[in-house]
């Protein structure tokens, strides 16, 4: 098992999200993390990308606290998921088109 309480050097929050490698997420993996790198770039300390030892397994952590449980709350939107975690990093931050809801 890995260590949860990590912490970014700078002091910065940092985002690990952990994939089923069996399942195929890596890509979608990678692409919300690039993502989330693009559109917090002064607010994250990184995202780091972890394979899980536990089939179907995908979840998204920020310093180690869980935000999203694939089995609990399914895959989100990438809009969804930069709120969330903006809720986390950056309560402040405007998102613009990212910021309004679907109808």
């Amino acid at each position: 098992m890995w260590k949860t309480e990590e912490l970014s050097m700078e002091g910065k929050p940092l985002v690990t999200i952990e994939y089923c490698p069996k399942c195929g997420w890596l890509l979608r993996a990678a692409y919300m993390a690039s993502e989330l790198l693009t559109t917090f770039t002064e607010e994250l300390g990184g995202v780091t990308l972890r394979p899980s030892e536990t089939a179907g397994k995908f979840c998204i952590y920020v310093d180690g606290a869980t935000v999203l449980d694939r089995k609990v709350d399914g895959f989100p939107e990438i809009a969804a998921l930069k709120r969330l975690i903006r809720d986390r990093v950056a309560p402040g931050k405007d998102l613009g088109h990212a910021d309004r809801h679907p109808a």
